[in-house]
């Protein structure tokens, strides 16, 4: 024999009371089914009850509620009201005379309430009851009973056993109980109160010894998460009681945690299954053990927190402090969710809900008038807008590193923790957070216990140009992969330019992101930035593929905010070394990354190369390298044929120079990357020490338009040709060098031999000479495309990964 429940959600429409009919129609062995109102109607009984005992029009209520359960009884099957209306009516009319009474005597005691929210779950039993073909409707007043403890209703389990063994006699195949309402020893109706109609179903399954308990509901059964925050959140298959009931405590709605006591002392298992999806398998509660990949069965959470300390050297060694402080609340009747005492006795703080926070405050200050006026208690803190999070799993227990893990995953995403709860049972940890931070919070949580070695980057990018363009199309093209192959995914959720900026925190297309720009909203730099602390996304990477100095600006903002940021645009890292060296360190004691590998060669690992000699204990002696691709090329290009001027706007023409090839004419770039070089070598420089030489005099830089320019620059054709061919008769090639040594940098031409390695360097390539204490009479060597927005885009896109990796 089984007993189900069938809650609001399924007895919502008249869709869903026909699925229900199908599933109980399609059971072979007896069962006893239990539903509650149809969704929304208790609530909306509650409401007319207060209306009318303040003196206000309720009748308009009871209408809705009439018409709404015509409605439904005439669209589960034509006529179906007229069957019932008898029944029906009579009901309705037994309402309005109880709500006329509490109309008149503007008094709505805890008796008359009962009976007003008691009316739904008949009213749904008759809707089964009336479709089901040889049901039984029983009437759950006559069997569960229930005393008075205080000022709340409890079940008499003890009359209710026995009386529900007699209703077995009369019981058929299918029999139809309506939930949440009870009766008392008096004869008075009641009700079981929160999660009553669970109640009814676990009294039910415990009594008649049923050999299981379904939960029917309108999701796939207990989730690893929450769906509505966390995307990748899956039904559980298996939780022991006691991981339920944690799970239930701290926030998952599935069930309410005291109404499975009755089951669970009998050892008979819950079943918590979807009625909108009958097939999937759900989540199965008992008591055995589980083995599964993972330590932690789910992680919960609750809103709307308030904090309460009560902190001050005079508690400690102080006998009956906290018997003081339990009790004060006890008699407001607050409930306590978490507690966290320091080790030291000097502090006590416990979580309450919000609305109890200043009632709480009041209590215990009342409690502790004479402390606090002694200075021995300070004032009672109270900090409000705060969420608990809760991770829960029976295997916790004497696992190593599940603290480690969670904690470190927070830290890492800049995720304080306000107070700390882990009972010896260890069966959950919990703590405390800001509230806004709760979104994030979770989904680490769960990428770093149920996605073990899969992690979710959430990318911001600004600056579509030639290499944003790249590295979109590297993105698409490689997720795949990364996924498959690195347990890697990279969710583009965050593109802007100068003007438009689009956010869409479910993901964006990479090849339909540019095209989505044109019709975003308005954007800068700050307003973009603005965005991305805002949305608070675990794992957020901002990259820069500008050479915005604006942009440049929010890295600060971003790094403190725990958004990693990778870039190509050099100005930061080049800026002063007080900037340069802030930006470190923030991104440092933050646990995050800010990587800038492309500033010096593309897609060259010059900067990584360098940080791994000096972070194994290398000291860098001197470095000689041809850091621009696009001068390198020019140079390389000189011939009878191609003077200067042309060489140039070829370089333009292939994309190896920046639309204004004064930009890096100016040797400008070789600055800031020998700079740049410089200071992750472990040397404080400032760009104003660099001594530089341009590869064109001043003078032809101040030419108006582009156009001018080339045409300007024709001046030096012949004075170029005349030292290529010098150099070629003497064996000699020209480079523009970067250099540093004695701490000196330094950049400019040099006429190199055949014997220097620099001579044979090809192309747009380019060349990096690193002597060093490890590398003294031989340098070490880095050589490659140096340019192209390609290798650019490459480059940054290995520093996205690394986010991850290093």
């Amino acid at each position: 024999m089984r007993v189900l429940k069938f809650g609001g959600s399924s007895m919502g429409t008249a869709d869903s009371i026909k699925r229900v009919k199908n599933i109980i129609s399609n059971i072979d062995e007896q069962i006893h089914v239990v539903v509650s109102a149809l969704g929304g109607t208790t609530d909306m009984l509650i409401n007319a009850a207060k209306k009318a005992s303040n003196g206000e029009e309720y009748s308009d209520l009871i209408t809705k509620l009439y018409d709404r359960h015509v409605d439904v009884a005439n669209e589960i099957r034509p006529g179906l009201i007229e069957n019932i209306k008898e029944d029906f009516d009579e009901k309705f009319s037994a309402l309005l005379s109880l709500l006329k009474g509490i109309s008149l005597t503007c008094e709505l005691s805890i008796r008359s309430l009962d009976i007003v929210t008691g009316f739904g779950e008949q009213l749904s039993a008759c809707f089964l009851h009336s479709i089901v073909e040889g049901s039984v409707l029983f009437d759950s007043r006559d069997y569960i009973k229930t005393v008075k403890v205080g000022d709340k209703n409890r079940a008499d389990l003890e009359v209710t056993e026995k009386l529900l063994k007699e209703a077995q006699a009369k019981a058929g195949r299918i029999n139809i109980w309506p939930g949440f309402i009870s009766r008392d020893v008096n004869g008075d109706d009641t009700t079981l109160g929160r999660g009553g109609s669970d109640f009814t179903a676990a009294i039910l399954a415990a009594a008649l010894d049923a050999s299981i308990l379904e939960i029917w509901t309108d999701v796939d059964g207990f989730m690893s998460g929450d769906p509505r925050v966390i995307k990748r959140a899956y039904s559980i298959s298996h939780l022991t009681y006691a991981e339920a009931l944690e799970l239930s405590h701290f926030g998952a709605k599935v069930i309410y945690p005291p109404t499975i006591i009755p089951v669970l002392q009998k050892d008979i298992p819950v079943l918590i299954k979807n009625t909108f999806n009958p097939e999937f398998p759900g989540t199965l509660i008992d008591n055995n053990s589980s083995n599964g990949n993972t330590n932690i069965k789910g992680v919960s959470s609750i809103r709307n927190i308030a904090l309460i300390t009560l902190q001050g050297t005079g508690m400690v060694g102080i006998t009956g402090i906290s018997m003081r402080f339990f009790s004060a609340l006890a008699q407001q009747n607050i409930n306590v969710v978490l507690i966290s005492q320091a080790s030291s006795e000097n502090s006590i703080t416990v979580a309450v809900e919000a609305d109890d926070a200043e009632e709480a405050a009041k209590a215990l200050e009342y409690e502790f008038e004479r402390e606090i006026s002694y200075k021995h208690i300070n004032s009672i803190f109270v900090e409000k807008d705060m969420a608990i999070v809760a991770i829960v799993g029976e295997r916790m227990k004497h696992t190593s590193g599940v603290a480690g893990r969670l904690f470190r995953s927070i830290g890492a995403n800049g995720i304080n923790l306000f107070a700390i709860a882990q009972g010896a049972s260890e069966l959950n940890i919990s703590f405390v957070i800001k509230d806004n931070n709760l979104r994030k919070a979770l989904n680490v949580i769960h990428e770093a216990f149920f996605l073990i070695n899969y992690q979710v980057l959430n990318i911001y990018l600004t600056g579509v140009g030639t290499v944003g363009a790249n590295l979109l199309q590297k993105i698409e093209s490689h997720s795949k992969k990364l996924r498959e192959q690195e347990r890697v995914e990279l969710r583009l959720v965050g593109v802007s330019n100068s003007r438009k900026m689009v956010i869409d925190t479910e993901g964006i297309t990479p090849g339909k992101s540019v095209e989505m720009l044109s019709q975003g909203d308005d954007s800068c730099p700050a307003c973009f930035s603005d965005k991305i602390i805002e949305n608070n996304l675990a794992n957020s990477v901002f990259v820069d593929c500008t050479a915005s100095e604006d942009v440049s600006g929010v890295y600060k903002k971003l790094l403190s905010s725990n958004v990693s940021v990778v870039t190509a645009n050099k100005i930061a890292s080049s800026s002063s070394y007080d900037i340069y060296q802030e930006l470190k360190t923030i991104a440092r004691q933050n646990g995050i990354k800010y990587l800038f590998e492309t500033n010096v060669g593309a897609g060259l690992p010059i900067i990584s190369t360098i940080n791994n000699l000096v972070n194994s204990g290398d000291k860098i002696i001197k470095m000689k390298a041809v850091l621009s691709g696009t001068l390198n090329y020019i140079v390389n290009e000189l011939s009878t044929d191609k003077p200067l001027s042309a060489v140039i706007k070829e370089a333009m023409e292939k994309g190896y120079s920046e639309p204004d090839p004064r930009i890096d004419l100016s040797g400008m770039d070789v600055v800031r990357k020998i700079l740049i070089l410089a200071r992750e070598s472990g040397f404080k420089v400032e760009q104003k020490d660099i001594v530089k030489t341009g590869f064109i005099p001043e003078e032809y830089m101040e030419a108006g338009s582009v156009d001018e320019f080339l045409e300007k620059v024709k001046g030096l054709d012949a004075s170029f040709e005349e030292q290529r061919q010098r150099l070629e008769k003497e064996n000699k090639r020209l480079r523009y060098v970067a250099s540093f040594e004695d701490g000196i940098a330094k950049t400019g031409f040099e006429e190199v031999t055949a014997d220097n390695p620099l001579y044979n360097l090809e192309g747009s390539n380019n060349m990096l000479l690193v002597w060093s204490e490890y590398y003294k009479e031989h340098p070490l060597v880095i050589k490659g495309y140096g340019a192209g927005a390609d290798v650019t885009a490459a480059g940054v896109f290995a520093d996205i990964i690394r986010v991850v990796n290093v």
